[in-house]
């Protein structure tokens, strides 16, 4: 097993950006043509938005400016995300990010001028023009917390050093960081972060799994001083810009884009602390029991429940998966998966310097692309599911919106994702009736969508929280805190079950999330509704899949609670919530039923 270089991986595993811009000069072209219409913008508005009209006519002027900005940064993003150690993509990056500041300073008079109008003109341009309503409303909930023009100008033209934490925190991860080989079983093999998080995490031979586990956390080792000063520094941006706002606190900040009070956030993360811990301690027991394990490590909950049964899987044949699993989701929506596969819109190439993770970006007016490191094993299925659950709301909802209107809420944004893959589990479920098919399927559930979203994402958002409470009465992190902080979460969750080993506390440096505010704990929050929309499809098919697709055309026009509301969830109580915990918990009984039937425990 060796990393491939990019240059030597094929073509038709990676995607193609030649839809976006065929020819470097055209990409080139196009950031010419964007700054004359900026520049355009800004003679023809600067001072002279005084009424309904102008409003308007401004509002439409940058919407149409908006549709050609957003290629060129996909281009330049995605460009470097499969390859960060190309030199000529980073400078792109760069070049696009300094243009972007620039705009944004030369045309943030807008903002300000609008948001100084009298609401009553605000209101009177949006029943001129429905389709900027929810524009002008998103805009008027900012309206507490604007500064003078003067200072949201010269805020916006530091845009790019505002954001220079995460491209410093993801070049020293996935530039600077070169792990070397590492030896078990009288044998050499290589390391990366995705051979890491994509193999020997997940490997069944112990002795393989636990030097992988060393060998990984001693190379994090090296560098966590530099990380926790660049993630400290990101943290110092975000409290100084909501404190120069007038907010409350960091976490109001925070929370504002994404149309939820405090008590959503608090509830999500303290009712998974405190009552879905025990089913996991449970989960964690029965890898011990079936493994046969002296002592459960941190280093092995990531292992199957049955290794030698997970079937290795081609990318061709992840096609007819994701065609028969969510068949459900109508005839449109398996067009646009023919269409993703056909039209190349996946990046599945495993290559050096290529971003860890898996992610799909959805640039308004043209399809989205999905990042994805191909391992092969069975559990991928998910994996692109989960990606494709993304493209495919994207893909409805930018059909169905303008660009003002198409993002919902971030506390939403992982509901379509993670229904994929349940609609894809109650599939394969559906479909066979052997006992140890059904257990693979039901721990995949559990071990990927469940654990990854539930556990994984839930203890980063547990220990995000106690950062930012650090953060926002004035102090400050660094290494030392950071690994107390993740390894307190961490021996909490699992108490006595499972042995937090040295260098498990380093798990903070491994995610990017940290930079994309708060953002882990709405993994859990969108597969709560998930959940309850899922067990909707399986109970009353059409009627409940048909609200499902008015939800995702729906885009950004209503709140995660509206939307939730429209598939048949109420997000306000505490109701769906438990019941997911409670279907993860009885997941875990059947997984602990079927393994006595096969008589492994």
């Amino acid at each position: 097993m060796s990393t491939l270089k990019r240059s030597e991986v094929t073509i038709e595993e990676t995607w193609n950006l030649a839809d976006l811009f065929a020819t470097e000069q055209q990409f080139e072209d196009a950031i010419v043509e964007a700054k004359a219409v900026a520049a355009s913008i800004a003679e023809t508005y600067k001072g002279k938005i005084s009424d309904a009209t102008s409003a308007v006519n401004v509002i439409a002027a940058y919407e149409k400016l908006y549709e050609k900005l957003v290629p060129i940064g996909t281009y330049a993003n995605l460009a470097v995300s499969v390859e960060q150690t190309n030199g000529e993509a980073q400078m792109r990056a760069a070049k696009v990010g300094q243009f972007n500041s620039a705009l944004s300073a030369q045309l943030s008079f807008i903002q300000s001028e609008l948001l100084q109008l009298d609401e009553k003109v605000l209101v009177e341009a949006s029943e001129q023009t429905p389709q900027y309503a929810n524009y002008i409303r998103k805009l008027l909930r900012e309206k507490p917390y604007q500064l003078h023009p003067e200072a949201e100008k010269a805020l916006a033209a530091f845009g790019t050093t505002f954001n220079a934490a995460y491209g410093l925190y993801n070049t020293t991860k996935l530039v600077d960081m070169q792990f070397p080989n590492f030896e078990a079983n009288g044998e050499s093999y290589p390391l990366s972060y995705n051979l890491f998080e994509g193999d020997w995490e997940s490997e069944n031979d112990q002795e393989i799994r636990h030097a992988a586990f060393e060998a990984f956390h001693s190379k994090l080792s090296d560098y966590q001083h530099t990380t926790a000063k660049t993630y400290d520094t990101h943290l110092k941006t975000e409290k100084t810009e909501a404190d120069l706002r007038g907010y409350n606190s960091v976490f109001d900040f925070l929370l504002q884009s994404q149309e939820v009070d405090r008590s959503l956030y608090d509830r999500q993360i303290n009712l998974i602390m405190s009552e879905l811990a025990p089913h996991m301690r449970r989960y964690a027991k029965l890898l011990q029991k079936v493994h046969k394990l002296d002592q459960m490590t941190f280093a092995d909950l990531k292992i199957s429940l049955d290794p030698s049964y997970e079937p290795k899987i081609t990318i061709d044949e992840s096609r007819k998966y994701m065609k028969e699993g969510l068949a459900v989701m109508g005839a449109d929506y398996a067009e646009m998966l023919d269409r993703s596969f056909d039209e190349r819109w996946t990046d599945f190439a495993n290559n050096a310097g290529k971003s860890t993770g898996a992610f799909c970006s959805s640039p308004f007016g043209y399809h989205p692309y999905i990042l994805i490191s191909w391992t092969s094993k069975m559990n991928e299925v998910f994996v692109l599911a989960h990606e494709l659950g993304h493209a495919g709301h994207f893909y409805l909802a930018n059909a169905n919106q303008n660009i003002y209107n198409a993002r919902p809420s971030l506390y939403f944004i992982e509901a379509p994702s993670t229904m994929n893959e349940m609609l894809m589990a109650n599939h394969l479920l559906q479909n066979s009736n052997d006992a140890r098919f059904k257990r693979w399927v039901i721990s995949t559930i559990v071990a990927r969508t469940y654990y990854h979203n539930f556990v994984t994402h839930l203890l980063e958002a547990a220990y995000q929280r106690k950062v930012y409470e650090i953060i926002d009465v004035g102090g400050s992190v660094n290494a030392a805190k950071l690994n107390e902080l993740k390894r307190g979460v961490l021996e909490e969750f699992w108490g006595g079950t499972v042995d937090i080993l040295d260098g498990a506390e380093l798990t903070w440096m491994r995610q990017p999330h940290y930079y994309m505010g708060l953002y882990p704990y709405t993994y859990s929050a969108g597969l709560t509704i998930s959940t309850e929309v899922s067990k909707r499809i399986l109970a009353e098919g059409e009627p409940a899949v048909a609200d499902w697709i008015n939800v995702l055309k729906a885009g950004g026009t209503k709140s995660p609670a509206e939307l939730a509301k429209m598939a048949g969830v109420d997000i306000t109580t505490e109701e769906p919530l438990r019941n997911t915990i409670a279907y993860i918990g009885s997941l875990i009984d059947e997984l602990e039923k079927l393994t006595v039937e096969l008589g492994e425990i």
